[in-house]
């Protein structure tokens, strides 16, 4: 049983060892050792995969700013997922240039006195004013481990890395309220295990007047949108930085949020 188990967590021993690789590599099909797919590559067996999907959640649940479990219950658990977005953006022109080209979002990609200077309004002064505004950084966002095919762990690294870029699109802050309504957009959206959990039990979270704002106005806005708007995974962002945002908006179908939410102060 002790051999079992030691087989078992070895590989999150391995998750919390390595360091995070340079957020402007492509992730790309080579030889990186014996079982790896691409350099973060951990490779587990199914009966690791469910222990640690098991696990994730349960401190996802407990702690949903712990974003590395987020990161591990999401890469366990949509395998399947992963396959069907994979699959739109193979047939969407924009989507399938991103694939071909695994464009990375990250401080080192990113020329922050380019999209400083855009118009106000613009997908890129907006954007950057989202980071600022809540004291956030792409460069936060996790690099792929336990997913166990090159592409569709890029995938999950562009959905990962459009994050914010979906509150900026939705005019969402940062705070549980915010990720929350986020979170059921995406679940709609990728149908990924990881958002649809998170959009189910993350209200518990919530005060009582904050869960009635969220189940009378802001769910039913996000899934609405959320149906109405082409997959958001086959944008590419990063050359429509001077679109202005409302243009976006009205590309995707997606309107104005009914009511503002209070972001950090």
């Amino acid at each position: 049983m002790r051999t079992l188990l030691r087989g078992v967590l070895r590989p999150l021993r391995a998750f919390r060892s390595r360091p995070w690789p340079a957020a402007d590599v492509p992730l790309r099909a080579t030889s990186h050792g014996t079982g790896l797919l691409y350099p973060e590559h951990i490779p587990t067996t199914p009966l690791q995969k469910a222990l640690l999907a098991a696990g994730s959640a349960g401190m996802a649940l407990y702690d949903p700013y712990r974003h590395d479990m987020v990161a591990v219950l999401g890469e366990t658990t949509g395998c399947r997922t992963l396959k069907v977005l994979r699959d739109q953006m193979r047939r969407d022109p924009e989507g399938a240039q991103i694939l071909q080209e695994r464009p990375r979002i990250s401080l080192s990609t990113l020329d922050l006195g380019k999209l400083r200077s855009l118009p106000e309004g613009s997908l890129g002064r907006e954007y950057l004013r989202f980071l600022d505004v809540n004291r956030v950084s792409p460069d936060t966002r996790a690099p792929t481990r336990f997913v166990d095919s090159e592409e569709l762990a890029y995938v999950m690294q562009r959905y990962r890395e459009v994050h914010d870029m979906l509150h900026t699109l939705l005019g969402m802050p940062t705070n549980i309220l915010g990720e929350i309504v986020v979170k059921w957009f995406e679940a709609v959206q990728t149908g990924l295990p990881m958002c649809i959990l998170g959009a189910l039990f993350g209200p518990i979270q919530l005060s009582a007047r904050n869960l009635q704002v969220l189940v009378s106005k802001l769910i039913p806005w996000a899934v609405q949108n959320a149906r109405r708007a082409p997959c958001v995974l086959n944008l590419y962002y990063e050359r429509r930085w001077e679109q202005p945002l409302k243009a976006l908006r009205q590309e995707l179908s997606i309107t104005e949020p009914p009511m503002h939410v209070q972001g950090p102060a």
